[in-house]
């Protein structure tokens, strides 16, 4: 069974080596997370432990997912500092090891985010990802609202520029177009 759990910054410390091996799995796999292939275990594993303080101060929020003790998949939110912003936030980062997609772990990880969100008075998330994704199948079907597509927005893991969709999802508030 999966649990889906949040992270403290000390416990994202613990757990960067394991989340490095993650977003490696990811890359390699062909997501665009925003890092390019080959990844270094060290790279990876230092990028998580910069958001330990994000995560302390409460402007990051990181959950992972575990399954029998092993690190299954990840998803974080960052919030915004702005005054007329506060309202929002970023999902980020949403990644299933490849061995463990299909068991609906993306979804849970999604819904665990919202809820989190919704319960803080966060009324709007957004995120971004590549166009034609898994990722971007998987936000559709869970009722996110696409507001636009931007050609050549970032690289895929080979350094190939591809589309960026946007998307939001309005929490407590009637799903509509702009």
């Amino acid at each position: 069974m999966t649990e889906i759990v949040p992270v403290s910054g000390p416990e994202l410390v613990t757990y960067a080596d394991e989340l490095a091996a993650l977003l490696i799995e990811a890359v390699e796999g062909g997501a665009s997370v925003g890092f390019l292939a080959p990844v270094e275990r060290a790279t990876a594993a230092a990028w998580w432990r910069e958001r330990a303080a994000a995560v302390e101060s409460g402007r990051h929020q990181v959950w992972i997912a575990r399954d029998d003790e092993r690190l299954t998949g990840t998803i974080g939110l960052v919030r915004t500092a702005l005054p007329n912003a506060r309202h929002r936030a970023e999902v980020a980062k949403l990644m299933v090891r490849p061995s463990a997609r299909g068991r609906g772990i993306g979804r849970a990880l999604l819904a665990a985010v919202e809820q989190w969100a919704l319960s803080e008075g966060l009324t709007l998330l957004v995120l971004d990802t590549e166009t034609g994704s898994d990722a971007e199948h998987l936000y559709r079907a869970e009722g996110w609202t696409p507001c636009g597509s931007v050609p050549g927005y970032a690289a895929d893991p080979h350094g190939t520029l591809r589309a960026t969709t946007f998307y939001y999802r309005a929490l407590g508030l009637p799903q509509a177009c702009a």
